[in-house]
């Protein structure tokens, strides 16, 4: 069982306290860094932007990015199965020959 340690970040000035298995902090941090910038984006020069909207927009933007992500690896698991079947075929062709 993995411990789980207590990690403070920052986003948009404000300090948040996060549980977090002792492995992951740096990918934490990462995050914490990433989910920061996408909200300073988003905000702009509009420093009135009310907290909540910001990290609304901003973790639709992340979303929608990790979907296309998500979408463009399918899309790649599908060709490199019909290429691997097609190889196969191949195979047993001239195994068959």
């Amino acid at each position: 069982m993995s411990e789980t340690e207590a990690v403070s970040i920052r986003v948009l000035d404000r300090e948040y306290t996060v549980g977090v298995g002792s492995g992951e902090v740096d990918g934490l941090m990462a995050a914490a860094r990433l989910l920061d910038t996408r909200m300073r984006e988003v905000r702009g020069a509009n420093r009135m932007a009310a907290i909540d909207r910001v990290a609304v927009l901003a973790a639709l933007n992340l979303a929608h990015e990790l979907e296309q992500v998500k979408s463009a690896g399918e899309q790649r698991d599908r060709e490199l199965a019909r290429t691997l079947s097609s190889l196969q075929a191949k195979l047993d062709a001239l195994l068959d020959a």
